[in-house]
């Protein structure tokens, strides 16, 4: 894989070491040295190296030829190794003493302590990966739900990077027509093989493409639900009731939850984080304040807002919208209404549509009716089509740089249409788009990239991976 427009973040000079086995005793642990010097440290403490991809049985020995360790040394000369370099992993016990004096030996020996994510990183930097299968991994180890262990192990295969160099393809057929009208600019633009159906297919491609990465974005990171309201109406009950635990406090006692609250749920695969928040209402307590000021500020991070308001207490419309406008939400975020506590208040449960630009659903926390209802509802507002529906494992980072190579397409696509009635077309112009568009699907897949993206995506990884 060619590289452009990026810097080695890691020096292949250097040799780097560490743990790749989770911190805490077990009954296994894993130290991984990759670098030019790996054989020669190896050598030093278990002796002669294994053959290639053979597990052996040695002592770990260190500077006085004392045994530190015994376990299996496995080595993998460059470049047939995860890293692309002369790779080689030492097999033994998992408990962090003896991890940390094996570590502490093969630093003497002159590696250094690897930063997290720099294996995966040399992997990609040496060909073995690309960009999406490098996060692919990191997906991989971070999955909670089946789904995305099953959508991670798609993109690490390279099913979302195939559909991408597809794509590449479709566009650089179609770049390398309209850049024929700049080699011979005394050709008419309307004798060039290029209709606007070639557009409109490309176009297609890309939005379907989006379509799917949308929808695995959902998987992997699922929706951000924060549940408000005033005090009492119900929040807490109704995160214990989705949660099916008691992760929250219930009491008569307005005002008991003071700090956020959270719980992870999946509905049928799609992964939603919950939110209880503080009460909203005026408040002299200094610590009651705080826990206000921070449910406000969560709720303006929330990708869908559950308005809790308790239905014995009879409200007027114009009371719900002016409760609406004074939690300032941005216009981005859809808002549901739960009139809560049916089971007091007597009316029936269920879906009830809004013109106001809102939803309301009417529920009983306490005896679940309506919640069955709330659950499709929030797979519906999310877009939500099913654990089957997603292809591979994508980040927000792919869907933007999809929606910034359509825009750049539909540009295209509308200038190219402008000039065929031009007395003296540029196709320079089009050509220009379509270079902005191919240079970001580049960017998906690392094929073009910066230091400072690589950096930003292989801090996110565990440190020995």
């Amino acid at each position: 894989m060619q590289l452009a427009n990026a810097v080695s973040l890691s020096s292949p000079s250097e040799t780097i070491a560490a743990v790749a086995t989770a911190p805490g005793i077990g009954a296994i642990g894993i130290l991984r040295i990759s670098g030019p010097g790996a054989g020669s440290i190896a050598t030093a403490i278990i002796g002669p190296l294994p053959g290639p991809r053979k597990a052996v049985l040695r002592d770990f020995v260190d500077a006085q030829g004392e045994a530190i360790d015994q376990g299996l040394a496995l080595w993998f000369p460059a470049p047939a190794s995860f890293t692309g370099e002369d790779l080689i992993e030492l097999q033994g016990h998992g408990g962090p003493a003896v991890l940390d004096l094996l570590l502490e030996r093969v630093l003497e020996l002159g590696a250094r302590q690897a930063r997290p994510g720099e294996f995966s990183e040399r992997a990609f930097l040496n060909g073995k990966l690309d960009l999406t299968q490098a996060e692919a991994i990191a997906d991989l180890i971070e999955a909670a739900t089946a789904t995305q262990v099953r959508l991670a192990n798609r993109s690490l295969q390279g099913v979302f990077s195939r559909q991408v160099h597809v794509l590449v393809e479709q566009l650089t057929r179609l770049r390398a027509l309209i850049e024929a009208a700049l080699d011979f600019p005394d050709d008419e633009l309307d004798a060039l093989p290029i209709t606007d159906a070639d557009f409109a297919t490309l176009m297609a491609s890309t939005e379907a493409l989006l379509a799917s990465s949308q929808q695995a974005e959902l998987i992997r990171d699922g929706l951000l639900v924060v549940i408000a309201g005033a005090p009492n109406a119900g929040k807490s009950s109704l995160l214990n009731a989705l949660a099916g635990t008691d992760a929250a406090i219930v009491t008569a006692i307005p005002g008991t939850t003071r700090d956020l609250l959270r719980a992870e749920i999946q509905i049928e695969g799609l992964p939603l984080r919950l939110v209880d928040t503080a009460g909203l209402r005026p408040s002299s307590d200094p610590v009651e304040q705080e826990g206000i000021r921070r449910a406000r500020a969560q709720i303006q991070q929330a990708d869908h807002l559950l308005l809790m308001m308790d239905d014995t207490e009879q409200r007027e419309a114009d009371c719900l919208q002016a409760q609406l406008a004074e939690l300032e939400l941005e216009p981005t975020i859809p808002v549901t209404v739960l009139r809560n506590k049916i089971d007091l208040s007597g009316r029936p449960a269920g879906l009830m549509l809004r013109a106001e630009g809102h939803t309301e659903l009417s529920c009983s926390a306490v005896t679940g009716a309506g919640l069955d209802d709330l659950r499709a509802h929030l797979k519906a507002v999310a877009g939500y089509r099913g654990a089957d529906a997603g292809a591979f494992s994508a980040r927000r980072r792919h869907v933007e740089a999809l929606r910034q190579v359509l825009a750049s397409l539909q540009q295209a696509r509308r200038v190219w249409a402008e000039q065929a009635t031009l007395a003296s077309p540029l196709p320079e112009l089009v050509a220009e788009d379509l270079r902005l568009a191919q240079r970001t699907l580049g960017e998906i897949t690392g094929e073009v990239s910066s230091d400072e993206l690589l950096g930003r995506i292989f801090r996110e990884f565990c440190i020995g991976k």
